[in-house]
């Protein structure tokens, strides 16, 4: 009798264990928000082993992940309070970019639809814009902004945000939003620092 692994149903030999914590304890560095079932195709592996792993090397889940690395971010933004960010900022370059994610609920959600209401993207897009600028005051004077795709309430929103140009007192930010990898929202944001 053949008995197949999921190793061998995913065209991959598994990895010894040290070896494997080695390279997880690597992917996490560069990628700390990569999630239990992301790790699990990548190492073809079960769930069960690397939380296992995760648990022997002291490596938190993915919430905590982000939680830290949001923490150390919070304490760059100059324009608003760090409270105020709309989602967890999990990386801030201050007249430069930023990125955030939004953990959406079926609380952000139409009930009839479970979409996610408008207004939670849009908060999340200019709260970003807004961080990214390196002023004591920044306000939105213009917002341009285009809802590409339905979100569904417990996806992923990644916000990314770009100071694309400086003139005078006005900034010039894109942002967009994705849900794997896919464009749901786009906001070009003139904010006005006073």
């Amino acid at each position: 009798m053949l008995v197949l692994t999921r190793g061998d149903l995913m065209g991959s030999k598994r990895l010894p264990k040290k070896k494997r914590q080695d390279e997880l304890r690597e992917k996490l560095k560069k990628d700390p928000f990569l999630t239990d079932e992301e790790l699990t195709e990548i190492f073809s592996v079960s769930i069960q082993t690397i939380r296992l792993d995760r648990l022997e090397l002291g490596i938190p889940e993915l919430r905590e992940r982000i939680k830290n690395v949001a923490e150390f971010n919070y304490s760059k933004v100059r324009s608003i309070g760090g409270t105020e960010i709309v989602g967890e900022l999990v990386d801030l370059n201050l007249d430069n970019n930023g990125i955030s994610i939004l953990e959406t609920n079926s609380d952000m959600a139409f009930q009839k639809t479970n979409v996610v209401r408008g207004h939670n993207i849009f908060a999340q897009a200019e709260s970003l814009a807004m961080a990214v600028i390196d002023e004591e005051v920044a306000l939105t004077g213009v917002a341009n902004i285009k809802y590409k795709k339905p979100v569904k309430a417990g996806e992923k929103l990644i916000a990314k945000a770009q100071l694309v140009r400086k003139r005078g007192n006005k900034y010039f930010v894109h942002v967009f939003t994705y849900v794997r990898q896919e464009q749901v929202f786009r906001g070009k944001f003139i904010l006005v620092s006073i």
